[in-house]
């Protein structure tokens, strides 16, 4: 909110802010509205006063009138002595006038400490409260006033070349700066205190003329005098002999005066202001003089501009003596050609402009010199009166800046057609084109530098540079030539230069490529290559030629630079649309791969799986058709188990069975060799044909790696699948193996309407896909396989005697049995292995050497055997059939081999257990299959217990049990089982007390309640 008024003229306008409350502006603002002499802006808190205050507008803030409180409504209110605070550390020195509606003497004594200017209440009288803001203003005003003075006189007292003193109006020296008191000759103690007419003056007969010069600036007069001195102010005129002459004045000065100096002769005088300065002999007024003149003779003679003196006639009175520099002739030659108009010619200027203006500026001619060669000049004509002369000529040459001037009119419009240029050759074009008219005496030639060849090719050349050299060849950038050697260093070039760093000979191959050439200039042009221009007349570059020259290049390395970057936007902007489509086809992928996960999270049961992720990847026209098929182990054929999307009778029409007829269908027949594919080996560049022939489910299948096939119209021949496919518009297929822990449950393979609809992201994605899936998979058989009462029976033997366990065996001549694992947090896995009929120690110095065997232990010791505990590196054979909802009932070790059994539930497969075993084993063979029936634990407490134990305790208690630690009869200490596990008794009876309390809480808390048995 502002309200403005104009100020009235008979004094000076005082700007005042107002800041308070609404209802205090409402008390005190009509005070001011009701005189023009001020001006009020009015703001209501406390941050906007003081950003008005120090905003340094030009309608500045002369005072600040501020309310005690600004009632803003929040928790801490501002105050006016805030705001006074606020400004001071803000360095803002504007008069401050506090204003409370009601006040106190508590109020007022602080803020007359605060430092405000003044304190009125705000219900004043209104001409009281204007006064008061008028005279904090005033005084204000006057101390800037005095403040100034002061630093001017401060300014005039430390001259150093200035004889300064300040008298008091008695005439005694109060002040006298350093200059003074060295022109007197005396110390400054010595000075101060004296009357300045006693001071040590060389002629004691002047005192009395002083004392009289005192007296009359003391009635206000200011008073000039001269006097000399002992000494001078000047370090040199120490030594001179003889006294000094000063040129002095006296001014009164009023202290009251807000100007600092009196200025009536009825004012009251203060002060006595003495300055004086050393008075210049005639004898060096006439040597500077001397030296003026001969400044103004060596001016003339070396100056370009000519300047010439005529007659109203036109005939040369005065002929400036470096005359030669533009005309090429003598002074005396100047004057014998009579008059002006036979130099510069005749109507020159308009003569009565002249006599009407009196000078005439930039008039331009044209000239010939002394050789017959043209100057362009620029002329200045005065009207003057030089003894017998009435008119100057003020001629400058300005030829180069001509020449200048058109080359860069030309450089101009050839910059603007290089604008439209899109290639580095029709650059080239342009440039070498355009370069005789830029350079009228000089050819020119583009050399572009070819990364990837490493050479400079002559992109592009004048016809006047070939006819002198020929076809250009390409260079090496091996500084052979002027070109190269441009290049390479990223400097220009000239003939000159290079002929003198060579001793006045053309270096390397210049001799014979640029010799018919009469100078010549190589500019580079960044990394693009080099700009050639050279004469081919004998000519020369001059200066302003070579200027030209390097502008040409700098327009021409500018527009390569245009086309690069506009180059590096178009692929830059290519890259970004590619990388858009990608981020919004990955978005899509993403979308339908979110929804598969969420499915598999809920899945119960494989085929909830199998059927979901088959959904999704056909939901929203995504795919057309996608299923999942499962290898059978007898005759290695794929069976459908769940299928989404437009299927047509697909999968009725084509072979799934790994056979080489079936997959050939009704093409013409192949060889025994089809079964290459079958046999898990991947095809070579020769049966390319072979392997696109069979299904790619097949073949992702049998090969274990994902099959692409991009466009399936291009093997329609090779086999009967593509003819079904392409009939029913399959135009691409992916298919994905589906398998975890190097066991395969099946694949998936998706068919799309389009080719080439699997690129590379698609790809990664979806085979991650199938890793999740195979995971998921195995994940609800282990579920399954606990709720599962029926299991398979499996028994194996392994004749391999290099087995860890078979060599051990051998090694220490013993029949070893796993009777437990523990996995361990460091990535082993302890095994307890009971020995028959050997010593255990045997059985430990044996595991010593073995590489697999990471740390072995003696748990028990019977008369027959007893129990080691092998540390062994990795997962043992029953971790991993764990993972895959098995079971280890027995493994047996002999120096012949291994022999073992496993428990598989009804809801595994036995096809990827058998898959486990051949991978974990490579010799293993099936010897066994039965079926049998197992208890269930309907409570679940076993489970529970091991989910609750961690691996530590597991580890603690499957040792203890094996010790004997719990044998009614035991022989076994805690000391004991503790040494065996590297750890304290006091830790291993620790582990026993949680084990067990666990265990009971594994029992009790999950029996059924009385009221449910009932």
């Amino acid at each position: 909110m502002e309200n403005t008024r104009s100020s009235d003229p008979r004094e000076d306008e005082v700007r005042v802010l107002l800041a308070g409350p609404d209802s205090w502006l409402a008390a005190v603002e009509p005070a001011f509205a009701a005189a023009e002499a001020f001006s009020t802006r009015t703001v209501e808190s406390a941050e906007r006063a003081t950003a008005v205050a120090t905003e340094g507008s030009l309608d500045r803030i002369d005072c600040v009138v501020a309310a005690a409180s600004f009632d803003s409504g929040t928790d801490h209110d501002a105050t006016g002595l805030e705001l006074l605070a606020d400004l001071r550390s803000r360095d803002v020195g504007t008069p401050f006038v506090l204003a409370p509606s009601s006040g106190d003497e508590s109020l007022a004594s602080r803020a007359i400490e605060a430092g405000v200017d003044d304190y009125v209440l705000a219900d004043a009288d209104p001409s009281d409260l204007r006064r008061r803001c008028r005279e904090v203003v005033e005084r204000d005003r006057d101390h800037r006033h005095k403040d100034e003075a002061v630093a001017g006189f401060e300014s005039l007292f430390s001259t150093p070349y200035q004889f300064v003193a300040v008298l008091d109006p008695d005439g005694t020296v109060v002040r006298a700066n350093r200059a003074a008191v060295r022109a007197l000759g005396v110390e400054e103690r010595a000075v101060l205190g004296k009357r300045f007419w006693g001071l040590s003056w060389s002629d004691a007969a002047d005192r009395r003329e002083l004392q009289g010069v005192v007296q009359r600036a003391l009635r206000g007069e200011y008073v000039d005098f001269e006097a000399r001195l002992p000494g001078g102010i000047g370090d040199e005129n120490i030594a001179e002999e003889g006294d000094v002459l000063f040129e002095f004045t006296v001014r009164p000065v009023s202290l009251g005066d807000s100007e600092g100096e009196g200025s009536s002769a009825d004012a009251d005088v203060d002060r006595l202001l003495v300055d004086g300065r050393e008075v210049a002999e005639r004898a060096r007024l006439e040597a500077e003089l001397r030296e003026s003149e001969e400044l103004h003779r060596v001016t003339l003679n070396n100056m370009t501009d000519t300047v010439l003196v005529t007659d109203d006639d036109g005939e040369f009175t005065y002929v400036c003596p470096n005359v030669h520099f533009i005309f090429g002739y003598s002074a005396e030659e100047i004057h014998e050609l009579g008059s002006i108009d036979a130099l510069l010619g005749e109507e020159l200027f308009d003569r009565g402009r002249l006599d009407t203006e009196g000078v005439l500026t930039n008039v331009e001619c044209t000239a010939t010199d002394k050789d017959g060669r043209e100057h362009a000049l620029l002329v200045n004509v005065r009207q003057v009166s030089i003894q017998d002369g009435t008119v100057l000529y003020s001629c400058r040459d300005i030829t180069k800046r001509k020449q200048r001037e058109r080359a860069l009119t030309q450089l101009h419009r050839t910059s603007r057609g290089l604008l439209y240029a899109e290639t580095g050759p029709e650059i080239a074009d342009r440039v070498v084109t355009d370069a005789a008219s830029i350079l009228p005496p000089a050819a020119a030639a583009v050399y572009q530098f070819d990364s990837e060849e490493n050479a400079l090719y002559p992109t592009a050349a004048s016809d006047e540079l070939i006819e002198t050299l020929g076809t250009l060849p390409e260079l090496r950038p091996d500084r052979g030539t002027v070109v190269s050697r441009a290049f390479v260093e990223g400097e220009t070039r000239t003939a000159d230069a290079d002929t003198e760093a060579n001793g006045g000979t053309p270096p390397g191959r210049e001799q014979s490529m640029f010799a018919p050439l009469g100078d010549y200039v190589a500019v580079p042009l960044g990394d693009h290559g080099v700009f050639l221009a050279a004469t081919t007349n004998g000519d020369s570059f001059d200066e302003i030629g070579e200027d030209v020259v390097e502008l040409v290049a700098a327009t021409t390395e500018a527009a390569f630079d245009r086309v690069e970057r506009e180059r590096e936007l178009r692929d830059r902007d290519q890259r970004l649309q590619q990388q858009n489509e990608q981020l919004s086809q990955l978005n899509r992928v993403n979308e339908f791969i979110r929804e598969i996960d969420q499915a598999l999270v809920g899945a119960q049961s494989r085929e909830n799986i199998e059927a979901a992720v088959c959904d999704r990847l056909t939901a929203d026209d995504r795919f057309a058709f996608a299923w999942i098929g499962e290898t059978t182990s007898l005759n290695r054929t794929l069976r459908p188990r769940a299928w989404a999307g437009d299927e047509r009778g697909y999968l009725d029409s084509v072979p799934l069975e790994s056979d080489a007829e079936a997959a050939t269908g009704d093409a013409s027949p192949v060889t025994g060799d089809a079964r290459l594919a079958t046999s898990g080996a991947s095809p070579t560049s020769g049966d390319a044909g072979l392997a696109s022939s069979i299904e790619p489910s097949l073949r992702a299948a049998d090969e274990r790696e994902t099959v692409l096939v991009p466009n399936v119209a291009d093997q329609l021949r090779t086999g009967q699948w593509c003819k079904e496919a392409v009939s029913r518009d399959f135009q691409s297929v992916l298919s994905i193996p589906l398998a975890y822990d190097d066991v395969l449950f099946g694949t998936l393979s998706i068919y799309a309407e389009t080719p080439d609809a699997f690129d590379e992201m698609a790809q990664s994605v979806l085979r991650e896909l199938g890793d999740t899936v195979a995971s998921a998979i195995n994940a609800v058989q282990r579920k399954e396989a606990l709720r599962s009462d029926t299991v398979v029976e499996l028994e194996y033997d392994v004749p391999d005697p290099n087995a860890t366990l078979s060599r051990l065996a051998s090694e220490a001549d013993a029949s070893l049995s796993v009777e437990g694992t523990v996995s361990r947090d460091d990535g082993t896995t302890l095994v307890f292995v009971a020995t028959e009929e050997a010593d255990p120690e045997r059985v430990l110095d044996a595991a010593e050497e073995f590489v697999g065997v990471t740390d072995a232990k003696i748990v028990r010791e019977t008369d027959d055997g007893g129990l080691v505990g092998l540390g062994v590196g990795g997962d043992f054979v029953t971790t991993v059939l764990a993972d895959h909802g098995a079971v280890l009932r027995n493994l047996r070790a002999t120096p012949g081999g291994l022999s073992l059994s496993v428990d598989v539930p009804d809801s595994v497969t036995t096809r990827s257990i058998d898959e486990v075993i051949s991978n974990t084993y490579d010799a293993a063979e099936a010897v066994a299959q039965r079926e049998r029936t197992r208890a269930l634990d309907t409570t679940g407490s076993p489970g529970r217990l091991f989910d609750d134990l961690t691996e530590r305790q597991l580890e603690v208690a499957q040792t203890a049990y094996h010790a004997g630690f719990f044998d009614a009869e035991r022989d076994v200490t805690g000391r004991d089982v503790a040494s065996m596990l590297d750890i304290s008794h006091t830790a291993f009876y620790d582990h026993v007390r949680r084990i067990q309390r666990k265990l009971y809480a594994s029992l009790f808390e999950s029996a059924p309640r009385p009221s449910e048995v009932e």
